[in-house]
């Protein structure tokens, strides 16, 4: 077997463990968010349930990726879980995810609707009044969005897909280019505010993936975001 033919052969293995990856992760996210939202189990998407969907898509989500990694013949190293230069990440992370809760939460939901606005008013129907209830709300966007959507969609997505592709560079543009669409329209945007809202930090989370080459500036970012997003909702616009 020659060489070509053997990278040919690597590439497309490669390739098809990446799309059956991304199609059964996809599905693990939503399982527990269509259980609850069916079944209504406890009163549905509320309370100590939001605890339970986050631990499922942490816990399936990365034992997913374990696997793909492993038959990859990679690891959670490769997809930029390392942590050089932590306190610089998280710094920078941190500076991102504190700006965005600004400029959304002072300037712009205030100014576009406020309660009336579809995202707040799904958000506020998540609320239970309890502290239980609000902490497993955080903790759904903290472990369920900040770090398993980013080992799933910036981590793994953007570093595998790049080796299919016979120039890295170009590779690693396209696939985070992809990553952004992808997960811009898996949070269902149907206004040019929601693309908004949603593209302009899942942007700025992929480039500080892509300029730190580690998952924890984006993950900080996010998770803060996620929890600064979570708490304010409640105390502006839910009690």
């Amino acid at each position: 077997m020659t060489r070509n033919t053997t990278q040919n052969t690597s590439k497309t293995k490669t390739l098809t463990v990446f799309i059956v990856t991304i199609i059964l992760g996809y599905i693990l996210f939503i399982i527990p968010d269509i259980f609850f939202g069916i079944t209504k189990i406890n009163g549905g998407k509320i309370g100590i349930n939001l605890l339970y969907m986050a631990l499922f898509q942490l816990l399936s989500v990365t034992a997913l990726l374990y696997l793909s990694l492993k038959i990859l013949k990679k690891d959670f190293k490769y997809i930029g879980l390392r942590f050089e230069n932590l306190g610089k990440d998280i710094l920078s992370g941190a500076g991102f995810g504190v700006l965005w809760t600004i400029l959304q939460f002072v300037f712009i939901i205030p100014n576009t609707g406020g309660i009336n606005r579809p995202d707040i008013y799904d958000m506020s129907a998540m609320y239970d009044g309890s502290l239980l209830g609000t902490l497993s709300f955080v903790a759904l966007g903290v472990i369920g969005g900040g770090i398993t959507e980013e080992l799933f969609n910036r981590g793994y997505f953007i570093n595998v897909l790049k080796d299919v592709f016979k120039n890295p560079e170009t590779g690693l543009w396209i696939s985070a280019i992809l990553s952004i669409i992808l997960f811009a329209l898996g949070h269902l945007p149907v206004s040019m505010l929601d693309w908004f809202d949603i593209l302009v930090p899942t942007i700025m989370y992929t480039l500080l993936f892509l300029f730190t080459k580690r998952l924890t500036a984006s993950i900080v970012a996010h998770g803060i975001y996620n929890m600064s997003a979570i708490i304010l909702t409640y105390y502006m616009y839910f009690k």
